[in-house]
């Protein structure tokens, strides 16, 4: 059985440092300034894992190889390990977001979840844009209002130009003088999730927004 140890996230991360080299090699680069850009992409990807195995570390290393069609198979050999988003049913959607008693749900059979990070969808009728995320092993949902915008912008969550819509939530942390603050949150991120989640490199900043979405209370 194979071992799945690569996430979405760290997918796109590898993907894009492979982008980088053939590049390099497509603009004719010295063979000095090709070797620096693959230690380089070599050193980010095994600082993704940390606890890689000695056959993992050899499985992502990158330094045997020249053509488009080494790298392509390099990728596609990872595919075989990649980590699918965690199973979700709609009755723990349902369970997720109680208030909503009329929740629209998304067509769970269809989605790829080894292509995930996070899972959202739009709901047209409420304007309400919902992203559910694994935050310390505990799967976790917000609803947000959205605003569409006629201009591209940079997305808050993948940090690429494109469609964004405007989303704001009501953070449940509470300041603990006073317990009725609740303070608004709001952020561009893509408008079609599915591009955003084949972009994604980095949850630093998606972590951040669901911690304080669904943050406990502050002395602040």
């Amino acid at each position: 059985m194979t071992e799945k140890y690569i996430k979405n996230v760290d997918f796109n991360f590898i993907q894009n440092q492979v982008a980088l080299i053939k590049d390099s090699y497509k603009k004719n680069a010295a063979p000095n300034v090709i070797q620096a850009v693959k230690d380089l992409a070599n050193t980010k990807i095994s600082e993704l894992f940390p606890n890689a195995t000695d056959e993992h570390k050899e499985m992502l290393d990158l330094s045997a190889l020249k053509s488009d069609q080494e790298f392509d198979k390099y990728l596609q050999q990872l595919q075989g390990y990649r980590l699918p988003f965690p199973k979700i049913s709609d009755a723990q959607l349902k369970k997720m977001f109680p208030k909503n008693k009329k929740l629209k749900l998304p067509d769970l059979d269809n989605m790829n979840l080894h292509q995930l990070t996070y899972l959202s969808w739009v709901d047209i009728s409420t304007n309400k844009k919902f992203i559910v995320y694994e935050l310390d092993e505990k799967i976790v949902g917000i609803e947000c209002k959205y605003t569409v915008l006629q201009k591209d912008n940079i997305c808050s969550f993948c940090h690429r130009f494109g469609q964004v819509a405007f989303i704001s939530t009501v953070t449940k942390a509470k300041k603990a003088k006073n317990p009725d603050y609740y303070k608004a949150i709001g952020n561009y991120i893509c408008f079609d999730s599915t591009e955003c989640n084949k972009k994604i490199t980095n949850v630093d900043y998606l972590t951040t927004f669901m911690n304080e979405s669904l943050g406990e209370k502050t002395d602040q």
